[in-house]
């Protein structure tokens, strides 16, 4: 037994250890620009002992008594061989990983998991070597491993008491402190060995299976951000979230601490309800637009921003299509937690504007060319307000079916088709579209693709000629005078660079148009939640609510952004950055125009504000106050 044990250190050190080398090399350049190698490598040796002393605890605490057994041999090495083949694939899975994220598996790879089909389904159809790869590599390493932990003899076995006292003692101590990891208050974890403001060579100093078990341990209690950046007293963070949303200091209504009273600042009076559509395109941030200084790959978009109220500095609150959609159909802020369209405490009387409008009259229904179960839009929209629901089983002869669903130009067809039918009711239209997704897949005659068609550039041009072909029918159509419509992005493609919060590639489209609205420039900097809030003013709606976001039809509003990135909160405001990480001191940034983060003296006030807005979502989310009374009296 101790042959196996003694087998599986060394070879899950030595495939470890080599990966994370290999890691290095290809992201050499980042590696030699933070003079990171040598504490990459020392961190990581840390981390894989961590790793390989959970694994072998068991068969450490047996093997003085049972070395002789064939059949606890035969047991352990069956441990030692389920251990060896998560190791080796998350290993071989992570630069696939890295490409897409740029960082180790972590969370997000279980939560791909819970989706197999459309996730295979991209990597087969995006990335069929590399999955041929991987999985030829899996097989072989799992016949090595087969071979190295299985008893061959009898090997060191310890006779009489005091010896498999002796032993099992100084084993377990020397498990237990590589378990450990320090012999300081607090045990190893990611921030232990974290060196730099470069999240990925942070995450290299890690291993893979590592990261993505300590993603699910932290899941536990739906991730406190208190216990990651710090506590403040709750009527603080009140107090500032309702001072910074430009609220009364009065507290209306003391289950719902920031309830107010919305309509004062009004743009659009109309006796006539007015249909309302949000547009959320898929993964189009700046960097693909050509009216914020992008790639030139959105003629049809920029050509709307001419015609339209158009934000020019309009950032995401995170890097996920949950993260955007939370914040643009619920005004919700993000968190350190996950989004709450997946949280189970937000189900059902968590505030969102359906919820909202349904008291004004209208109808409210939720587009999506894919299955709506991914990341639960269907349990949390049709739980909150939300009457209709149109995906992907709903397409009866769309013109094409990609991995995540009908293309966007079906997706357009459906909302011209609902929008076209008379009906005395308002409605609130969500179309979410799905074609700019990895493995860029859409129907072909519709652009002229440039190089290789299955790029990120190329479903850009396909994406935004749906939006235009969409547009060019609403013009002619009879809703056009009388719908508002809000075309933004849910987040970036990718997101990834040496910075704490790389901002930006936050940076995303948003425009609001359709009949009556003056076209604009708004070069403020805006957050997704401001958005919804917005829209309540430009129909004129007189309501209450408990949204956080600015009222932009106020010309004192704007001005600040904030930001999940992975662990890490941001906090733009101005060209001031303060970044909130776990289980370390705040750090403060000036942001230039060129994207560059220059450090700067922590300023305590806006510490305490950036605290406050990363600590509320959780409180609210646990107190059930981000409601309306009407909700919480059901």
């Amino acid at each position: 037994m101790y042959s196996q044990i003694f087998a599986f250190i060394l070879a899950s050190f030595s495939l470890l250890s080599l990966g994370r080398f290999g890691l290095v090399v290809w992201q050499w350049r980042r590696v030699n620009e933070s003079q990171g190698m040598w504490s990459i490598l020392r961190g990581g040796l840390r981390i894989d002992a961590h790793l390989i002393a959970i694994c072998v605890a068991p068969a450490v605490l047996v093997a003085p008594w049972l070395s002789g057994s064939n059949v606890a041999a035969a047991v352990i090495g069956a441990w030692f061989q389920m251990a060896w083949i998560l190791i080796c694939l998350l290993e071989l899975s992570t630069p696939l990983f890295i490409v897409e994220y740029d960082t180790r598996p972590n969370r997000l790879y279980v939560d791909y998991l819970k989706h197999p089909r459309e996730v295979c389904g991209m990597i087969w159809k995006g990335y069929k070597t590399v999955a041929v790869l991987v999985v030829a590599g899996l097989l072989f390493l799992s016949v090595m491993g087969r071979f190295l932990f299985t008893a061959w003899g009898p090997g060191f076995s310890p006779s009489g008491l005091i010896e498999q006292s002796g032993i099992l003692l100084a084993s377990s101590l020397l498990v237990s402190l590589a378990i450990r990891g320090t012999l300081r208050h607090r045990p190893i974890n990611p921030s232990t060995v974290a060196f730099c403001s470069d999240p990925l060579l942070n995450a290299l100093a890690l291993n893979s299976l590592y990261s993505v078990a300590y993603a699910v341990y932290s899941m536990k209690n739906e991730r406190s951000p208190a216990d990651a950046y710090g506590e403040l007293p709750e009527q603080e963070v009140i107090a500032l979230i309702r001072r910074q949303a430009f609220m009364s200091p009065t507290i209306d209504s003391a289950q719902i601490p920031t309830l107010h009273k919305h309509g004062s600042v009004t743009v659009h009076r109309d006796p006539t309800p007015r249909h309302i559509v949000l547009i959320v395109e898929e993964s189009l941030g700046a960097k693909y637009t050509g009216h914020l200084g992008g790639l030139p790959l959105t003629p049809n978009l920029d050509a709307l921003s001419d015609e339209a109220w158009t934000f020019t500095r309009a950032y995401a609150t995170g890097t996920r299509s949950v993260r955007g959609l939370e914040a643009l159909v619920a005004g919700f802020p993000p968190s350190l937690s996950d989004a709450v369209l997946r949280l189970p405490g937000a189900q059902s009387r968590f505030f969102t504007l359906a919820h909202l409008l349904k008291n004004q009259g209208y109808r409210s229904r939720f587009i999506y060319g894919g299955e709506a179960h991914f990341d639960n839009m269907k349990g949390f929209f049709l739980g909150n307000g939300f009457e209709e629901l149109h995906d992907l089983e709903t397409f009866r002869h769309p013109k094409f079916v990609g991995t995540w669903g009908v293309s966007d130009e079906d997706m357009f067809d459906r909302l011209h088709t609902l929008l076209s039918e008379r009906s005395v009711q308002p409605t609130f239209t969500l179309a979410f579209s799905v074609s700019n997704h990895s493995p860029w897949e859409y129907p072909s005659g519709r652009i002229l693709p440039q190089g290789e068609p299955a790029t990120v550039e190329n479903t850009v041009r396909y994406a935004d000629w749906a939006l235009g072909r969409f547009f060019e029918q609403a013009r002619r159509s009879s809703y056009w005078d009388n719908t508002l419509f809000l075309v933004v992005a849910d987040h970036e493609a990718r997101v990834g660079g040496q910075q704490l919060v790389p901002v930006k590639y936050f940076h995303i489209p948003a425009m609001i148009l359709g009949g009556g609205v003056k076209p604009r420039v708004d070069k403020r900097i805006v957050s997704q939640i401001d958005l919804p809030v917005t829209l309540l003013s430009m129909l004129g709606i007189e309501t209450e609510h408990p949204m956080i976001g600015h009222d932009l039809t106020d010309r004192q509003a704007g001005g600040r952004a904030l930001m999940q990135y992975g662990e890490n909160f941001g906090y733009l405001k101005g060209d001031q950055l303060v970044v909130l990480e776990p289980n370390r001191p705040a750090t403060q940034w000036r942001y230039t125009i060129s994207n560059d983060l220059i450090a700067v003296l922590l300023d305590e006030q806006l510490r305490r504000e950036a605290l406050a807005h990363a600590l509320w979502p959780d409180l609210a989310y646990r107190t059930g106050s981000y409601t309306l009374p009407t909700l919480r009296s059901v």
